[in-house]
């Protein structure tokens, strides 16, 4: 089985730790491919056959492929996220126990497993606002080395632990930084000492935990990639590559990186915000489009959500639907909900399954049991803004929360090769 891509996905993730990064390598991704960046404090100048970017928060991006002959044109998007549920860190951060141990005082972001962040090496990244002469100036953070662990309680102190246990996110899950030698002040000192500044300079902070343990690929026949926040980063990549390599001399191709889906995504910059409706309708004065011409490129213009979604997992074959539940390896994922959680319909589905027929690309359908709530995820809440022709879409894995995620080799390929494909339509 071929392994590259999932080889340059798990270089991706390593250097990914936080949206903060995600989206500072998407950047560096774009300008290596001569994309432009656009200012949102700035007049737009955007001519056709132009490559252009703009971010938001520093980790909501959009990227734009404007066709050479937009005399008639439509609007192809791909939208992914950038967040994974993790722990971040109160902006005062110690807690001294006793004064022989320093725990850092966190609180939970999005859904995320807790059991998994237990007994593993842990660090610290994002991105710190520090005091640069008479200006602020935002810096990325990664502690590259292993800094901290969430000790798990031995079992002769808790007999219960393995017939359920519910954590308390004050009590249970805060990591352990330091021994007796350490006190309140340290942590800022350390950051400070990353960043070459004065802890003094330091003037805010949008820190968290991440996972330190590295991706691996697996399994006799090399089929599986297991990873830190494969959701969503794996779309998040493998859009990304085909919006490099795809274009469209009658379209303008958007590739779209959304922070905040794993809280509902009503930030400035989620899917619940109007940065897509602001960049769209920007975009197209900047071209001397008028208003009409924007409603008829949206109109006749189409977008993927990219999710990762459910496979059958091997000892719970019975908590998916029985016919709508897919697997590793088989294909991409068509997700669908009769309460518009997911956007697709008829329509929408058929497009896109034509596009992986003419790509060559496996699908599969996705439905939740008809007894359990699903998530909802980028499509409905982008389209609250944007009426546009939705299809939600994700690619199979197991373990879906957990701060180590596991899905299939071949689908990575499967879903480079079908967005390649629809950015060329």
């Amino acid at each position: 089985m071929n392994t590259e891509l999932s080889q340059e996905l798990l270089s991706f993730i390593k250097n990914s730790p936080t949206a903060f990064h995600t989206v500072n390598n998407i950047e560096k991704t774009l300008c290596n491919n001569g994309y432009t960046e656009l200012s949102e404090s700035n007049t737009w100048n955007i001519q056709p056959d132009g490559k252009y970017y703009v971010k938001r928060n520093d980790t909501s991006i959009i990227a734009l492929n404007v066709g050479k002959d937009i005399s008639r044109y439509c609007f192809n998007i791909v939208a992914s996220h950038s967040d994974y549920p993790a722990f971040k860190i109160k902006e005062k951060p110690e807690i001294e126990v006793k004064n022989k141990y320093v725990q850092l005082n966190t609180e939970g972001y999005g859904g995320m497993i807790c059991y998994s962040w237990f007994d593993r090496p842990l660090s610290v990244a994002g991105r710190v606002v520090v005091k640069d002469g008479n200006r602020l100036k935002n810096c990325l953070v990664n502690i590259d080395r292993d800094i901290l662990i969430v000790p798990s309680m031995a079992i002769h102190m808790n007999r219960q632990i393995n017939d359920g246990y519910a954590f308390n996110k004050q009590v249970d899950t805060l990591p352990l930084f330091g021994g007796s030698r350490m006190s309140k002040g340290d942590f800022d000192e350390m950051i400070a000492g990353e960043l070459g500044v004065d802890k003094s300079d330091i003037y805010g902070k949008d820190l968290y935990v991440y996972n330190r343990m590295e991706g691996t690929i697996w399994g006799e026949n090399q089929e599986f990639i297991s990873a830190p926040h494969l959701d969503d980063t794996e779309c998040v990549f493998a859009s990304l590559k085909a919006f490099i390599s795809g274009s469209n001399e009658h379209a303008v191709n958007v590739y779209a990186c959304f922070d905040n889906e794993e809280v509902g995504s009503m930030s400035k910059q989620g899917a619940g915000s109007t940065f897509l409706y602001d960049v769209l309708r920007r975009l197209n004065w900047a071209l001397g489009k008028t208003e009409e011409d924007y409603y008829c490129a949206v109109a006749s213009g189409f977008m993927i959500s990219a999710d990762n979604t459910h496979a059958v997992h091997p000892n719970h074959p019975e908590k998916t639907d029985v016919e709508n539940c897919v697997y590793m390896n088989e294909g991409i994922v068509i997700k669908s909900q009769a309460g518009q959680k997911y956007t697709s319909d008829a329509v929408s589905v058929a497009k896109f399954k034509d596009i992986c027929a003419k790509a060559g690309v496996p699908v599969q359908f996705f439905a939740n049991r008809s007894d359990e709530a699903g998530g909802s995820t980028l499509g409905n809440i982008s389209a609250s803004h944007v009426s546009i022709n939705c299809v939600d879409i994700g690619l199979p894995q197991l373990a879906m929360h957990s701060s180590y995620e596991t899905g299939g080799t071949a689908d990575i390929e499967y879903l480079v090769k079908a967005l390649h494909c629809f950015y060329g339509e």
